[in-house]
């Protein structure tokens, strides 16, 4: 085998090797937390379920690696019994605006960014403005729910209708998405690139 032949060989195993790198970096759960019997006070509003007492809930500190074929779930939220995350105040589910699960979220570093979700023939810019925590659950602090999924992207009632979704299918109808690209921007004002998702609804 010439030398150069040697080389390419070896460059296709690298990558192949390297490919299958980057496949594995799954989010493995933290943790697990043990649901206790909620209070009556526990809303379900949303499709919103409280925890059940004695079931096990797992954990995650992390989300999916975002690639081409990274999947996410489209849920509906409700913002305005809590203040947001990202600036402490209170928001109208009128406004377009979503929460992510806590690895997306980046400590934060997701405040106020756009993403763009699509469906329909629509495209919706929403500003994400909370975490939808999946780290922690079964609690006061988290309204007595299970911890997120972590690959949510919880979004307002006026997302859903701006996407043209029928009401009887909002929060449920439409729940598996496809984040297609991310487009890194600088941006002189910002510590970290700025970043929009691309989404496209299956």
């Amino acid at each position: 085998m010439s030398r150069s032949l040697h080389f390419s060989v070896l460059l296709v195993v690298f990558l192949c090797i390297a490919s299958l790198d980057v496949e594995a970096q799954i989010c493995e759960p933290s943790g697990t937390i043990k649901g206790t019997k909620p209070p009556k006070e526990c809303s379900k509003r949303n499709l919103s379920t409280c925890c059940v007492e004695g079931q096990v809930y797992s954990t995650y500190d992390c989300s999916p690696p975002v690639t081409s074929h990274t999947t996410a779930q489209l849920t509906l939220r409700t913002f305005g019994n809590h203040p947001c995350q990202c600036d402490g105040l209170y928001r109208s589910d009128d406004l377009l605006i979503v929460a992510l699960s806590t690895g997306w979220f980046e400590d934060y570093d997701r405040c106020l960014r756009k993403i763009t979700i699509s469906a329909n023939g629509k495209n919706v810019a929403a500003e994400v403005l909370d975490e939808c925590d999946s780290s922690k659950g079964c609690d006061k602090d988290h309204a007595y729910q299970p911890p997120c999924a972590n690959n949510v992207v919880g979004a307002s009632s006026a997302v859903w209708k701006a996407l043209g979704v029928s009401r009887d299918k909002w929060g449920g109808g439409l729940n598996s998405l496809e984040i297609s690209k991310i487009d890194h921007r600088d941006d002189q004002n910002l510590t970290h690139p700025r970043i929009e998702y691309s989404i496209e609804i299956l």
